[in-house]
This record gives structure tokens, C-alpha cells and sequence, in this order.
């Protein structure tokens, strides 16, 4: 992906660059795969992803079909603490306990912090 569109922000390229720094520590194995979150100014998402298969094991979001009514009513962070809680009982069910924590470049405040501790209450652990 080229960082010279003119479609992206000058924040939107400096969280990409993070990314790639992460990317470059942060990988997702069978046993530990990789929790991925995503957040948009409207909607929060998160994918459990095993890098090795490139196959996506579980995942949560406020913008989910089945899901989108539960949120519904909620503040963003409390919703973000749902969908952490949501992705652990989806990792529960595809016999994941363990993951490696993938910011995606956002920093570590806020609704994403709220992500992480949902899936930890939840009885996932990083």
C-alpha cells in the first residue's frame, strides 16, 4: 500500500507506519494467535487471526448482524468492553486461551484498552 494517496490523512499514515513496526514484532501462531483490533469513529472491531494459515479463528464487532441490537444502546467504550467479552466467548468456542495482542497502530487508551480488558474479565489471556 502506497502511504502517498491523497485519500489518507497525515494521521492515518503515521498509524500505518506504526502498524508496520508492530507487524514486524507482533505475529499470530496456532497456539497464540493474534488479536487484531480495529477501530473506526463509529464501530470497534476485533479478529483472532493465526498468521501461519492466514485464517481468521473468531471474531467481534459492534457492526456484527447478529450483535448490532446489543450495542445498540451503549457508550463506545462500554460497547468496546462487550466485544472484547464477545471475541473471548468466540475464542472459548474455537479452543483458543492464549493471544498476542496486535493494536493495529492506535494507541493503547480508550476503546481499544477497553477491547483487551472485556477479552481478559472474559478468561482470555494475553
Amino acid at each position: 500500500m502506497s502511504l502517498q494517496r491523497k485519500s489518507l490523512s497525515d494521521k492515518d499514515v503515521q498509524r500505518i507506519k506504526r502498524k508496520a513496526a508492530i507487524r514486524a514484532r507482533v505475529f499470530g501462531t496456532a497456539e497464540r494467535p493474534r488479536l487484531s483490533v480495529f477501530r473506526s469513529g463509529k464501530h470497534i472491531y476485533a479478529q483472532v487471526i493465526n498468521d501461519l494459515d492466514g485464517k481468521t479463528l473468531a471474531s467481534a464487532s459492534t457492526a456484527h448482524k447478529t450483535t448490532k441490537a446489543m450495542f445498540k444502546d451503549l457508550k463506545p467504550i462500554e460497547a468496546a468492553k462487550k466485544v472484547g467479552e464477545e471475541i473471548a466467548k468466540a475464542c472459548k468456542v474455537a479452543k483458543v486461551d492464549k493471544v498476542v495482542f496486535d493494536r493495529n497502530g492506535f494507541i493503547y487508551h480508550g476503546r481499544v484498552k477497553n477491547v483487551a480488558d472485556g477479552a481478559r474479565e472474559a478468561g482470555l489471556s494475553f
